[in-house]
């Protein structure tokens, strides 16, 4: 297995913003998330652990939003950041689901809502300003223009640097309207975008990655590990080894628990033994071969785990390898 003596995290352009980012960026949404027995899978000791482990491996990109563990995972960034240069970080965070129960208005991209979520955020980021703010989710209920008109105001305002898009996979035109929008009226555009992509789910391919391309947006995909299948835990004999499938809820099992993804693991694992590497690790590199994509979002419940994926920047696969790779499951555009 590759270790993280092996790594040399570098940086690499966010799209055309500019900026550098972290070729592997640091996914928070575990921190203090509450499991269904009401336990925390990751405390606040556990998240500075975490994040003094990825600071110490050159990583500087740190991802949240909102909602994850009902606002400690911004407040834990903040506190970890009062110790730090806060300028040699980049912080991203979310907006768009309910933050507070029977007000209607908490939810969406509505300008009152905007407004009052972004100085709620900053401030228990304990900062002036995020880097890249993204929608977690497009609301068909604000208008187009409302919402590219307020999103600028932010920006004008200096809460924000820049724009981002996150699980847009199906509207690609959403975006492209958007940022005409924008355009046309010289406000800021979406330039960063963070939709699901790994080896075996595949959707953005196609229209999606072309529509980045053609507006120099940074492509940030989160689940690289399609929500743990490629670590190599499941198994066609036993479904999930060492565990329970009932832990595991169904639409997981029928969406990755499948003929077609264990064809996708058999390949990843010959690819894996040839680099000395685990299947994390390899599913990893092939994300940072692929072209379009900037930098995959990893998270981790331990820093063995986060180290391990964090080594997954020394992995050099060959163009055969990327290929046999892409080619054992064709992505929906292959074919038509």
């Amino acid at each position: 297995m590759r270790t993280l003596e092996d790594a040399d995290l570098d940086f690499v352009p966010l799209g055309d913003t500019g900026l550098r980012t972290s070729e592997l960026q640091f996914g928070t949404w575990r921190f203090g998330k509450e499991t269904e027995e009401g336990n925390v899978e990751i405390d606040e000791d556990r998240a500075h652990d975490l994040l003094d482990a990825y600071e110490a491996a050159g990583g500087r990109f740190i991802d949240t939003a909102d909602i994850y563990g009902g606002g400690a995972s911004e407040r834990w960034i903040g506190d970890w950041l009062e110790a730090r240069d806060r300028e040699r970080f980049t912080i991203a965070s979310k907006i768009y689901w309910q933050t507070r129960s029977g007000d209607p208005n908490s939810r969406g991209t509505n300008r009152k809502n905007v407004r009052h979520r972004i100085d709620a955020l900053l401030d228990r980021l304990g900062t002036d300003y995020v880097d890249v703010l993204y929608i977690h989710r497009w609301d068909d209920d604000t208008p187009t223009a409302e919402l590219m008109k307020t999103l600028n105001g932010l920006v004008e305002d200096g809460k924000v640097h820049y724009l981002g898009a996150s699980t847009m996979r199906p509207n690609a035109w959403k975006i492209a309207r958007a940022n005409e929008l924008a355009r046309q009226n010289g406000w800021e555009p979406f330039t960063v975008l963070q939709p699901r992509y790994n080896l075996v789910d595949r959707e953005i391919e196609g229209d999606y990655l072309e529509m980045a391309r053609a507006y120099g947006a940074a492509i940030c995909p989160w689940s690289p590990l399609g929500q743990g299948f490629l670590t190599g835990k499941y198994s066609r004999e036993d479904g999930l080894t060492g565990e329970s499938l009932a832990a595991e809820s169904s639409r997981f099992v029928e969406t990755y628990l499948t003929e077609a993804n264990f064809d996708v693991h058999d390949e990843l694992d010959a690819v894996a033994e040839e680099v000395d590497a685990t299947p994390a690790q390899t599913a990893l590199a092939w994300l940072l071969h692929r072209d379009g994509v900037t930098a995959p979002i990893v998270g981790a419940r331990t820093v063995e785990q986060l180290e391990e994926n964090l080594a997954a920047a020394s992995i050099d696969l060959s163009p055969e390898q990327v290929e046999r790779l892409t080619a054992a499951k064709p992505g929906p555009y292959e074919g038509l």
